[in-house]
């Protein structure tokens, strides 16, 4: 396993991270592992020197934190890993159930606490930017987490640069802690986050871990899968024309190398500027076994002119675009527009 320091942080991490959303109950989505699946994959990657373990607390509404907890306690003392759990989607239906106001994110890390069987967190997550709470009141709540000893560091994710600059800006302003850790999406088939926030967390020293390697399982053609058949978001964030190619561009490169499409894609991923840590949301141990070895991957010039060459530009991928993105193909014309013949040169 690689190890890296976070950022300008002294924390020490694997170079992949373990993804735990599909850890919990199947009662939540029908694509969930209860403990007993969950278990052999957690200690698949503890034996495989993964030490960063990625969780939510709205991952099964709570019973996430629950289960891989548990698994923890069973395989690995608790100073040998590095726990991150996130905070802000709804827990509950009350008018305070969510969001990142100072109710809640004290609310949060006492449960999310409780839950884990864990005195403490090393890394407390922004879910994303909650638009309706002053950062100044987030960011304060967050000092005072980490001031109480309840998280060692603070990280945050999925949101726009200009937002993560307001943050950053705040802690500036007040001397508070600042985030060590952004967590953005990046794959073949998404790199918007690259001409902003990839570059901003680097001047800034914030370290990147990057989730949705697989593209939502797009790029390995797990198309059939579970999760892929009752989640919306493959289908939703990647059902364009450009996705699909760039996806039979990595099935190309792989058969070249005589490996899966999902290592070729993973070693991208990995192989990126300032990128410290990938995720990884395995469902099976030899899933797993995929992610590793794609930290020994290298890819040629050859290899990046066929993975690069389908890629077009595309709006961001976060909450506020979710259900309102436009697809990388021409739309149909509409209103006044629609009945007129295109003039030809």
């Amino acid at each position: 396993m690689q190890y890296i320091r976070l950022g300008q942080s002294g924390l020490k991490v694997s170079r992949l991270c373990l993804g735990t959303m599909n850890m919990g109950t199947p009662q939540w989505k029908p694509w969930i592992f209860d403990e007993a699946r969950s278990e052999p994959i957690v200690r698949r990657a503890l034996e495989a020197g993964v030490n960063f373990i990625d969780l939510a607390d709205f991952y099964s509404i709570g019973m996430g934190e629950e289960v891989v907890g548990r698994i923890l306690r069973r395989l690995v003392r608790r100073e040998e890993v590095v726990i991150t759990t996130k905070v802000g989607y709804d827990m509950g239906v009350h008018p305070n159930a969510g969001g990142h106001s100072r109710k809640h994110i004290m609310d949060g890390i006492d449960g999310s606490l409780v839950r884990l069987g864990m005195d403490y967190v090393d890394i407390y997550m922004l879910h994303f930017f909650d638009v309706n709470t002053p950062v100044e009141e987030t960011m304060g709540a967050l000092n005072d987490i980490v001031r109480s000893g309840k998280a060692r560091y603070i990280g945050v994710s999925t949101m726009y640069t200009w937002q993560f600059a307001k943050i950053m800006q705040s802690c500036e302003r007040h001397g508070w802690d600042k985030p060590i850790n952004m967590q953005l999406q990046l794959n073949l088939a998404y790199r918007e986050e690259e001409r902003e926030m990839v570059p901003y967390c680097a001047d800034q020293g914030i370290g990147v871990s990057a989730f949705s390697p697989l593209a939502g399982g797009l790029l390995p053609g797990d198309a059939t899968s579970t999760r892929n058949q009752t989640h919306f978001f493959t289908a939703q964030m990647y059902g364009d024309n450009a996705s699909l190619a760039i996806a039979a561009s990595a099935a190309r490169v792989a058969k070249r190398h005589g490996v899966s499409a999902a290592q070729i894609a993973q070693a991208w991923v990995l192989a990126r500027p300032h990128v410290a840590c990938m995720l990884v949301g395995a469902d099976s141990p030899a899933q797993l076994d995929s992610a590793l070895a794609a930290l020994d991957t290298r890819l040629d010039e050859e290899d990046l002119y066929e993975l690069d060459r389908n890629y077009t530009p595309c709006d961001l991928i976060n909450d506020y675009t979710a259900g309102r993105r436009i697809a990388r193909e021409p739309r149909p014309a509409q209103g006044v527009f629609a009945n007129l013949k295109e003039k030809t040169a």
